[in-house]
């Protein structure tokens, strides 16, 4: 995998994914874009809902919604790393079977999951999930 930031202008900047995708980030306090830190975390989030909502699928379980709310914790000192991150899963379908859903998870969470797995390496990450109805 590759890709490039080239600045923009200020504290923006440009990442482009070598597949051609590009994102606007903002070291600004965020004013114009996410930060990469931002970033970092919705990535967190991405990656985890791609596993389960593939292995839902594989389980043939009609889920009709999946949001992951985010929360962290960062260093005080520079360098601001996490330090604590909590996701909870909250998936909506007809008839969803739990035990499908806390499987979904926690595949996603201990074994699928590289963003969440490599930033487990240097911070405490937490989850949980919730079912609701269509």
């Amino acid at each position: 995998m590759k890709a490039t930031v080239t600045w923009s202008k200020e504290l923006q900047f440009i990442g482009e994914s070598s597949s051609g995708h590009q994102i606007l980030m903002d070291g600004d306090n965020a004013q114009a874009a996410a930060s990469p830190m931002e970033y970092v975390l919705m990535a967190a989030g991405g990656c985890s809902s791609v596993d389960i909502i593939s292995i839902l699928g594989k389980a043939r379980q009609q889920v009709t919604d999946c949001k992951v709310n985010l929360d962290s914790e960062r260093a005080e000192g520079t360098p601001r790393v996490f330090t604590k991150i909590h996701l909870e899963f909250v998936v909506k379908g007809h008839d969803l079977s739990e035990k499908h859903v806390a499987r979904a998870v926690q595949l996603s969470m201990e074994k699928y999951c590289s963003v969440s797995l490599m930033l487990s390496k240097s911070c405490d990450i937490s989850h949980s999930y919730r079912i609701e109805s269509a």
